[in-house]
């Protein structure tokens, strides 16, 4: 069984930063690629960013310039740059490893303040 474990969320003022991480038990290269995902109150699910094994990265419109998606495959670990945080990027992330089987995280809150 595949545990996906983020950490990293909290509170911050708009324009602040954090770091998300998630940490993947077992080896990170069984997965074709990893993803964020968020929901924020009220919202679906959205996908935010992806990076494949070539460590390719793709992102949402909204978050581009101000995320980085990357990944440190010694660790076990893809993380989540965030800066220039605003009010709308408030939700719950989530990690998503796709492979021939699909895991997600439990979720890591964050929450941007005026």
């Amino acid at each position: 069984q595949v545990h996906l474990v983020e950490s990293g969320g909290g509170t911050v003022q708009a324009g602040g930063s954090l770091r998300l991480s998630c940490t993947v038990s077992g080896s990170i290269f069984k997965f074709n690629f990893m993803r964020w995902y968020r929901q924020g109150p009220g919202y679906q699910r959205e996908l935010v960013a992806s990076i494949y094994r070539d460590r390719s990265t793709q992102y949402v419109d909204s978050v581009k310039g101000r995320f980085t998606i990357s990944r440190d495959n010694a660790k076990n670990t893809v993380y989540l740059q965030m800066n220039s945080l605003k009010l709308e990027d408030t939700a719950v992330y989530y990690c998503k490893a796709i492979g021939t089987v699909t895991y997600w995280g439990q979720g890591t809150q964050v929450t941007v303040s005026s």
